[in-house]
C-alpha cells in the first residue's frame, strides 16, 4: 500500500511539473518609440534651456524614427538650439547638415536662411560688424539662388541692403584712414572699389569727394578735377558738391 502510494504521488508531481513545464512564457511586447511625443518633449526641453538633454532626445528620434517624418525635424531643432544657446558656429554647422541631408525638404530653406541670419546677427558696426555683414550677405545671395521660391524674400533684400552698407562703411573707414596716413595711393585703390562695387551706396558722393581729394593730394589734378567735376553733375545740391566747388577753386598759387 505505501509503495502503491508514493507510485501515485510521484505520477501526480511528475504532470504538475510538465504542466509547468508545458505552459509557455508571456512576453510583454516593447513599447512602440513614439517619435512626435519624444520631439513635444524635446522642445520644451529647449524651452526650458535643457539644451544638453533635448539634443539627446532629438539624436534618439534621428536614430529611431522608423517613419523619417519627425528625424528631418529634429536635426533641424539641434541648430535652433544652439542658436538659442548662443553657439553660432555649432548652429551653422548643423543648418548645413540639415540642408546636405535634406536639399528638398520643405524646411530647407529656413535652413539657408538661418546660417545667413546667424552672421547678420554679428554686425554691431562698421569696425566689428565687417566680418559677419561679409559671410551674412554671401549666405543671403546663396539662399536667392538656391531657393528661389523661398517665402523671406522682402526680408531678405532689406537684410542684403543692410549687409552692404555695412560693408561699404568699412571700405570708406579705411580709405580715411589712409588719407590721414597721407598714404593716397592705397586711399585711391579703397574709394574707387568701393565706387565700382557699391553703386547703391548711401554716401556714395563722400566718397567721390574723398577720391577727388585724394587725386589732387597725390598731385593727380587731372583726374581730382575730373572726378569732383563728376559729382557736381550728378549730386549739385548736394553738401558733397559744396566742398567740391572749394576744392575745384585754383589755389593762389596756381593763379601765378
Amino acid at each position: 500500500m505505501k509503495i502503491l502510494l508514493k507510485i501515485v504521488l510521484a505520477s501526480v508531481l511528475s504532470l504538475a511539473l510538465f504542466s509547468c513545464a508545458a505552459k509557455p512564457a508571456v512576453v510583454k511586447p516593447a513599447e512602440e518609440f513614439d517619435a512626435e511625443r519624444s520631439f513635444t518633449a524635446a522642445n520644451k526641453l529647449i524651452d526650458e534651456k535643457e539644451y544638453n538633454q533635448a539634443r539627446a532626445l532629438l539624436l534618439e528620434i534621428k536614430n529611431r524614427d522608423l517613419t523619417k517624418k519627425i528625424a528631418p525635424l529634429a536635426q533641424l531643432r539641434v541648430a535652433d538650439s544652439y542658436v538659442r544657446e548662443e553657439e553660432p558656429e555649432l548652429a551653422v554647422a548643423e543648418y548645413r547638415k540639415f540642408i546636405e541631408m535634406y536639399p528638398d525638404h520643405r524646411n530647407a530653406s529656413y535652413a539657408q536662411y538661418q546660417i545667413a541670419m546667424v552672421y547678420f546677427n554679428q554686425i554691431e558696426s562698421p569696425e566689428r560688424g565687417y566680418g559677419g555683414a561679409a559671410k551674412a550677405l554671401t549666405e543671403f545671395e546663396k539662399l536667392k539662388k538656391d531657393f528661389p521660391r523661398n517665402p523671406y524674400k522682402d526680408l531678405v533684400e532689406l537684410r542684403i541692403e543692410k549687409c552692404r552698407n555695412t560693408i561699404a562703411d568699412y571700405e570708406y573707414m579705411v580709405g580715411e584712414f589712409y588719407m590721414k596716413r597721407g598714404t593716397f595711393a592705397a586711399a585711391i585703390e579703397r574709394f574707387e572699389g568701393l565706387l565700382a562695387n557699391y553703386p547703391d551706396y548711401k554716401k556714395y558722393e563722400r566718397v567721390m569727394l574723398s577720391l577727388g581729394i585724394a587725386h589732387k593730394k597725390a598731385g593727380q589734378k587731372e583726374k581730382s578735377e575730373e572726378v569732383l567735376k563728376r559729382l557736381l553733375e550728378k549730386y549739385p545740391n548736394s553738401p558733397a558738391a559744396v566742398e567740391a566747388r572749394k576744392e575745384l577753386v585754383p589755389a593762389k598759387s596756381d593763379k601765378k
